[in-house]
Parts: structure tokens; sequence; C-alpha cells
């Protein structure tokens, strides 16, 4: 496995750099979504993590209380600076606030022959929203079609495809759906579905392939950077060479561990636990 570029001879040499891994998301200053869960992650996860920061966030346990959108231009300039420089092996995207961002990165997608992680990325764990609801259209139209695997929860489903979720069959729908709009597959995240269950379950389908992922349901309510996480660990597999359900495989796994050991932090919803699985 090599990078799409210049990285290549470093790869060859003694005390190589493993898997490359670049996140395009949004800054998170109280360090349990976003940015830093992403890189959090990737390091747990044996990968090297990179970023592409699209707009910093002030956040803390109870919510977001502002955030500014980076221009297009340092949006670029970040990615090209990396990509061109070290090479990627899988990018992972979380928050694209606007039109502009969303047709920026898709367009950078197009021209990085690597697997590409689409997190849609909605509102945050508190209901604040990240996304424009005049960006929908793009995320439609030029970001999922980008996409080896799109992962939005149930939420983002009914934003993106209508679709409302309330059972197991339910999913299949919203899954067909957001293949639709060109993914090559949908991880459809049912975190929210019947919280009293003692299952979490996940549908992973491309359409002809069905894989449902199931882990016990833990009562823990500090959950912050959960769908981050997923798709992080979710690229990082990918970053590996691992096929998209093995990848998907481990990054529940990964994810039900981190959500487990969760921690309370400040006066509201506490991170999961990246470093779980390595303390």
């Amino acid at each position: 496995m090599t990078p799409t570029t210049a990285g290549t001879a470093a790869a060859s040499t003694p005390g190589a750099a493993p898997p490359l891994c670049l996140t395009v998301a949004g800054s998170d200053s109280g360090g349990g979504a976003g940015i830093q869960a992403d890189l959090k992650t990737m390091l747990a996860l044996g990968v090297h993590g990179m970023s592409v920061l699209t707009a910093v966030t002030a956040q803390n346990s109870l919510g977001v209380r502002g955030v500014w959108e980076l221009p297009a231009d340092a949006v670029t300039a970040q990615y090209r600076a990396v990509v061109d420089d070290i090479g990627v092996h899988a990018v992972k995207t979380g928050m694209l606030s606007s039109t502009v961002l969303v047709e920026t990165v898709a367009e950078l997608l197009a021209g990085t022959p690597v697997p590409a992680v689409v997190d849609p990325v909605g509102v945050s764990k508190h209901g604040d929203p990240l996304l424009a609801a005049s960006a929908l259209d793009a995320v439609r139209r030029e970001l999922l079609p980008r996409a080896t695997v799109a992962t939005p929860n149930l939420d983002e489903v009914a934003q993106l495809t209508g679709v409302v979720v309330e059972t197991e069959d339910d999913m299949r729908r919203a899954a067909d759906a957001v293949l639709g709009h060109g993914p090559r597959w949908a991880l459809i995240k049912g975190g929210h579905l019947d919280a009293r269950g003692d299952l979490a379950v996940d549908l992973l389908t491309d359409g002809t392939e069905e894989h449902w992922l199931r882990a016990p349901r833990h009562d823990n309510r500090h959950t912050h950077g959960t769908g981050c996480t997923l798709a992080s660990a979710l690229a990082a597999g990918l970053a590996k060479g691992l096929s998209v359900p093995n990848a998907a495989r481990a990054a529940k796994e990964y994810v039900t561990g981190a959500i487990a050991a969760g921690y309370a932090l400040g006066a509201g919803i506490g991170p999961v636990d990246h470093g779980w699985n390595i303390r």
C-alpha cells in the first residue's frame, strides 16, 4: 500500500511511517469531537493522523457557543500541503458548514484516489446546527457521490433523505435512500433507535451485501464525539487496507469500547474515551 504522492519513497525506508489518514473537519475546543477526536482515534488505532481545519468552534460539555468558518482557499491550501507532500491512504470528512466548503472538499476528494469516509455532520451532540440548510443540496449532489462510505446517524438520514427511521426495516429504506445519492456504501448508525434496547445496531450495505453490526448498549451519558470517532476509526481501517466490512466491524468494536469508558468533563455531556484500548 502506497500513499498517493511524495510520501511513497519514505514509506519504503527503515522506520517507515504508519498508514496515513487525513481528517477534514471542524475543531472542538473541548477536545471531545471534531478534529481532536479524529486525531486521537487515529493515534489509538495505529495510523498517522493529519488534519485540514474547516471551522473553529467554541464549545464545551454544554454546547456550541460560536462557529467561525475558514475560507475555502485556506481549506484547499491545507489539503494540498498535506496530500502533495506527505500523501494519504484514506480521507475522512466531518463538519463542512456551508455550500462553498462542501463543494470545495468534494472537488478535492474527486482528485484523490483513496477511500473516503463522509460523515455528513448536521448537528452537534447538544443539538446545535453545524451545517447550513442551504448546503444540504451540495452534500447530496457533490459530496456523497465521492464517498466510499457515508456514515449518517438517524437525524442526518432524515435531514438528507426525508426517511424517518423507527425500526430496523426503516434502516434498510434509509440506506437505499442514502445510496441513491451515490456513495458506494452506506453505514446507517442506529444509536438513536430505541434507546431503551440493550443493543446498539448499525446497518452497513452497498445495496447488495448487508452487514448488521450489533453491540451492547452501554448506560453512559458521556458520548460526545461518538459519530466523529466511528467515522475516523472506519477511515483508519481503510487506510490500513481493510475491506469496508472489516473496517466497519473494527470501528464498531473500537467505538463501543470508547462509549463504555466515556467520562464526565464539565457540567454537561463528557467525551468517549479515545484511549481506552491503549491504557
